[in-house]
């Protein structure tokens, strides 16, 4: 992200992207251009925000899966590459062990056969273990041959998969360009739209949006959708919940895993990371791949999802707030639950046993403190 857009989005923008207020939209639907904000009400104004921030959300969790899958194959490059190496010497040794083998038949046909030889023993006992030194040489001559056979087409299936994972290589770090050129874009949109607008628009939108916040929070709590005992964490969710605790007040930036600064699922994975149980990378596989659990049920380090294509994911803290990384320009903070359009839920240790004790962590200073959704006001 430019500097200008974190200065921007941190110093003069303001909003929280509520469950009430999202507004359905299609990524292809057209941008407003700058000079228009003064004729739309703030409601459209916060829509629009709303929709670039989502857009440039997705746009990051598709670079974070490219960038996973390059991971993998760059790992699968290098084995392959270690497993040729190995190939080739093996190759190298077979082939000796078969130039000796070549030079020992072409220095015999000089010699008395050995079978002959053998034909013509004299001492029983003599004959049987020369024939047995006989067919224990036919079948290291046999292995050798074999061996030498096997090594190359070993070598030649290595090199053929080496080249396609090389090629796979290739095509993926293409991919990932595109996709963070597609980030930058659209945090570029954002950056537009948030240079068109005046303060007094921002200070209302600030409040528009913290009204609709609360409101949608309220509305959420009274449901029931939450359990109303407290619930208590595994060990490893304890764990997990605590560093990201620690996080909190580092800066937002797409494609961050730490230690510095962190998107939305960098720091959910990392969280899990550090409890000694990894997770998909990003918020969509994290939905697809952990056990599903209902609201009602969630405890402590449990991950909360959003937006339909489960592009946004936070840690649950309990007591109805979760910690998270909300958009670019806001730093690691907790917020409401309801902050963003719920999805659900998951957990990452569906068969961790919940501790018996267990006291929440300690929160720093400032903690709530900030925009819960992509932009603040002055």
């Amino acid at each position: 992200m430019s500097a200008r857009l974190l200065r921007l989005v941190c110093t003069t923008a303001a909003t929280a992207v509520t469950a009430g207020a999202l507004v359905a939209f299609s990524p292809a639907a057209p941008v407003p251009a700058p000079s228009e904000p003064g004729s739309r009400s703030v409601a459209e104004l916060l829509t629009d925000l709303q929709r670039l921030y989502r857009d440039a959300e997705r746009a990051t969790e598709t670079y974070n899966a490219t960038e996973e899958k390059l991971k993998k194959k760059r790992a699968e490059v290098v084995r392959l590459d270690e497993n040729l190496a190995k190939a080739r010497l093996s190759l190298h040794d077979s082939r000796g062990a078969a130039g000796r083998l070549a030079r020992q038949q072409y220095q015999g046909r000089t010699e008395i056969s050995s079978y002959v030889r053998l034909l013509l023993a004299r001492d029983p006992q003599h004959a049987l273990d020369q024939g047995h030194v006989i067919r224990q040489l036919s079948l290291e001559r046999a292995e050798t041959v074999e061996r030498v056979v096997g090594n190359e087409k070993r070598m030649g299936g290595l090199a053929r998969e080496a080249r396609k994972a090389l090629d796979g290589q290739l095509t993926l770090a293409e991919r990932q360009k595109k996709a963070r050129d597609d980030v930058r874009g659209r945090l570029k949109d954002v950056e537009e739209l948030l240079a068109s607008l005046t303060v007094d628009q921002l200070t209302e939108l600030a409040e528009f949006e913290k009204s609709g916040e609360a409101a949608a929070q309220k509305k959420f709590m009274a449901s029931g959708a939450l359990s109303s005992s407290a619930r208590r964490p595994s060990r490893e969710g304890e764990e997990a919940l605590r560093y990201a605790v620690e996080q909190i007040g580092k800066p937002y930036e797409w494609g961050a895993e730490g230690p510095t600064s962190y998107d939305c699922s960098g720091l959910t994975s990392q969280a899990w990371e550090r409890a000694g149980r990894p997770i998909p990378r990003t918020s969509q596989e994290q939905w697809a791949q952990l056990p599903h659990i209902p609201l009602s049920d969630l405890r402590p380090g449990d991950l909360v999802i959003y937006f339909p294509e489960a592009t946004h994911v936070a840690l649950y803290l309990g007591d109805g707030v979760v910690v998270q990384a909300p958009r670019p320009g806001t730093k690691i903070k907790v917020s409401p639950i309801a902050a963003n359009p719920l999805l659900g839920a998951v957990r990452p240790d569906p068969g961790g046993k919940p501790l018996r004790q267990y006291t929440p962590p300690k929160l720093p200073q400032g903690a709530m403190e900030g925009s819960d959704t992509g932009y603040s006001a002055p």
